[in-house]
């Protein structure tokens, strides 16, 4: 690049007001992040009104801490990038709207970028990419193994059939009434406990890469109530232990073969559940002696944010990838669709 390119990116999916500015495709420059999760936690779980209400209040404040942060105006921006989807529809709507009215007001490109796709760009802040790759995408709604062989190119390989792996454990943390968000207080207590009971793995059929965490969920849940039924005690620290044990053994192993059999040079971990200690951890063993090259990002880019936004948006930017004013948000945006949709520069600056 003959100079610095600046790409702004605003992320509102779900419960996250965040605000991100990237330099020359992998410099992370800020990344401002205005967490709801006090707001929720009285709920148990994120409620998608007050979600968009909270968007509203804090993108605007968000907005000019992150231009304040980087000492930086919106006329110094390369392109403005914003999540389209998935993610809740209100929620969406308030980061795509703001998007294009900042870069209509200032005549910039516009860039609609897939949440998932961010999520797996994180780690490109980190480390540059080496194709094809593998990625382990794992969140609250996802659970995916996502082949690419080229940059933007997404290859879904295996997905959850049911519950994804993050919506498998909010149900148990919530079953043995743990605070929300329930994620982290089922990997504090399993790091205490010991894998004393035996629950199910489901590998489905052979050679699937698919997953499947409802069994395992109904497992759980069932032995949790004929135990109380039967006035047994059971730590909560062991079913935290004995869980996560199974949902960690079918992700590792997963992958792992996966990785062998496609012949990648990366498995790249996202989402959320990247964040889980127990899964780092048994990802970390699995690949120890594999030629396979393993990328798990940093906490704070675990979580939605929007700095793995403008790091997939700047991508999609130097491809020529630009979104029309009719950009709209799409709860339930496609990724293989995303990665081969025709790049258009139609009704944009």
């Amino acid at each position: 690049m003959s100079q610095d390119q600046y790409i702004l990116a605003i992320e509102t999916s779900c419960d996250e007001t965040a605000v991100a500015i990237v330099k020359n495709e992998r410099e992370l420059v800020t990344n401002v992040v205005a967490s709801q999760i006090e707001s929720h936690k009285r709920f148990g779980g994120v409620v998608p009104e007050i979600a968009s209400r909270h968007h509203i209040e804090q993108i605007t404040v968000t907005l000019e801490e992150a231009l304040k942060e980087a000492d930086l105006r919106i006329d110094d921006m390369d392109a403005i990038t914003v999540t389209e989807g998935p993610g809740l529809v209100g929620a969406l709507l308030v980061g795509v709207n703001a998007a294009k009215s900042i870069a209509f007001a200032k005549q910039k490109p516009l860039v609609g970028v897939h949440h998932i796709a961010g999520h797996i760009y994180a780690n490109r802040l980190e480390k540059e990419f080496e194709f094809p790759l593998l990625s382990l995408v794992v969140s609250g709604g996802h659970t995916e193994l996502i082949l690419m062989k080229e940059h933007g190119s997404f290859e879904i390989i295996g997905e959850t059939r049911d519950d994804a792996a993050g919506e498998a454990y909010d149900k148990i943390a919530r079953t043995l009434k743990l605070p929300y968000p329930g994620g982290p207080e089922i990997d504090r207590l399993a790091a205490e406990g010991e894998e004393s009971i035996d629950f199910p793995r489901a590998w489905l059929e052979q050679g699937s890469y698919d997953f499947s965490f409802s069994g395992l969920k109904s497992a759980v849940i069932n032995r949790l109530h004929n135990a109380d039924q039967k006035g047994e005690t059971l730590r909560p620290e062991d079913v935290a232990a004995s869980f996560q044990a199974s949902v960690v053994d079918v992700l590792s192993t997963k992958a792992y073969r996966a990785a062998e059999e496609y012949g990648v040079k990366q498995l790249i971990v996202a989402g959320g559940v990247a964040a889980n200690k127990g899964l780092r951890k048994a990802l970390v063993d699995k690949f120890e002696e594999s030629e396979t090259e393993l990328l798990i990002p940093p906490m704070h880019l675990c979580t939605d944010n929007a700095a793995m936004i403008a790091a997939a948006g700047a991508v999609a930017y130097n491809q020529g990838h630009r979104s029309g004013w009719d950009l709209n948000a799409n709860p339930g945006l496609d990724l293989e669709q995303y990665g081969n949709r025709k790049h258009s520069a139609e009704n944009s600056p």
